[in-house]
């Protein structure tokens, strides 16, 4: 009884170790089954990641933007907007970006310091005007008021903008100055001008001391543009018929007027002083002035005159420098015979431009109004 008794413990004992064996069995085999699965899962996730996938009904997409642009048309307007920025924005890229345009004041503060490096000095700034294209910049200058033009980027420096009616019937020029002066017993020598062009008046302060020096061996004259650019209050308008009347009907002192007037523009001052016959200055100004300056006119224009100065030697434009030197050798050139005076030596410097009698060594010799 005792050992059958051994025997069912002994028995029983195994059948616990079995179960207990069979159980680490079932878990190990559940936990590995386990983690197959979620590997498997996370591979499928992986997989589903990155794939591609082909949308082989793309119509349904587009007839769905249809409908939806239907509905709110503010999707086609923002579309379309979105491209027509991106086009503006390439155009503006290519074009350089803003505009180069500058304000009127820059443009003739800018414009102030380039003429002061050319003159020496004392420009200065007075007012400006837009002209469309250009910028019209006024600058005061040895006392008086004088036009100057420049664009409207600032870059380019305008010597003179001439209204195209007022030229609109000067003949074309068609011939460069000859480089042969051509040649006679008494050269006729004609400086067109105008009163207060800054390069005019600088001509005439290089060529006064010639007519003076070479007197009744040359035909020579001071002749006025058939149009004005200066129109202020006491400039050309105004001042043209005094110097025309002087010059046609007081000759003997049109030279001292004209060169006490250059000296500052003080043409009251210069009246007295000359002792110009006033009574009969008003009544050539009232009753011969405008058949004077037509003839001056018609001359001007039959020479294809077309700037302040331009120098007329028998007949023909001439090109010179306006230092008094080289007028008098323009000028001798076209003698048959040049006579002694020819031999004189006369200052080979050039007047400054405008008014007043400054020598400059350089200087503006080819500019006109």
């Amino acid at each position: 009884m005792e050992e059958e008794s051994n025997e069912k413990k002994n028995e029983n004992h195994r059948f616990s170790e079995d179960d207990e064996n069979h159980r680490k069995h079932h878990n190990t085999d559940h936990k590995e089954n386990h983690t197959e699965h979620s590997d498997n899962d996370h591979h499928k996730e992986h997989h589903e990641k990155n794939e591609v996938r082909i949308d082989n009904s793309p119509d349904d997409k587009i007839r769905k933007f249809k409908n939806n642009t239907k509905s709110n048309p503010w999707i086609a307007t923002t579309v379309i907007l979105g491209i027509v920025s991106i086009v503006l924005l390439i155009m503006f890229l290519n074009n350089g970006g803003a505009s180069k345009t500058i304000s009127g004041k820059t443009a003739g503060e800018k414009l102030v310091e380039y003429l002061n490096a050319r003159t020496g000095g004392g420009v200065e700034y007075v007012s400006h005007d837009d002209l469309g294209n250009l910028f019209e910049v006024v600058v005061l200058f040895q006392g008086q008021n004088l036009p100057v033009y420049i664009t409207k980027d600032g870059e380019y420096f305008i010597q003179g903008a001439i209204p195209i009616e007022a030229t609109q019937n000067v003949p074309t020029q068609q011939n460069q100055p000859p480089q042969d002066v051509v040649k006679s017993d008494k050269p006729k020598v004609e400086l067109f001008i105008m009163t207060h062009c800054p390069y005019g008046t600088q001509a005439e302060k290089g060529i006064l001391p010639v007519y003076e020096l070479l007197g009744n061996k040359i035909d020579s004259n001071i002749k006025f543009i058939h149009y004005f650019m200066h129109e202020q209050p006491g400039q050309e308008p105004d001042e043209t018929p005094v110097q025309i009347c002087i010059r046609e009907e007081q000759s003997d002192k049109y030279i001292d007027y004209l060169t006490c007037f250059l000296e500052d523009d003080d043409s009251d001052r210069c009246l007295t002083e000359v002792k110009i016959d006033k009574t009969k200055l008003n009544t050539c100004k009232e009753t011969k002035y405008d058949d004077y300056y037509a003839a001056d006119s018609a001359l001007s224009q039959g020479y294809g005159v077309q700037g302040s100065p331009t120098l007329i030697i028998n007949g023909q434009q001439v090109s010179s420098s306006r230092s008094p030197s080289a007028f008098l050798a323009t000028i001798c050139s076209a003698f048959n015979t040049p006579p002694e005076e020819c031999e004189e030596v006369l200052s080979t410097a050039n007047p400054s431009a405008g008014f007043g009698y400054t020598a400059q060594a350089g200087g503006t010799t080819n500019s006109q109004c």
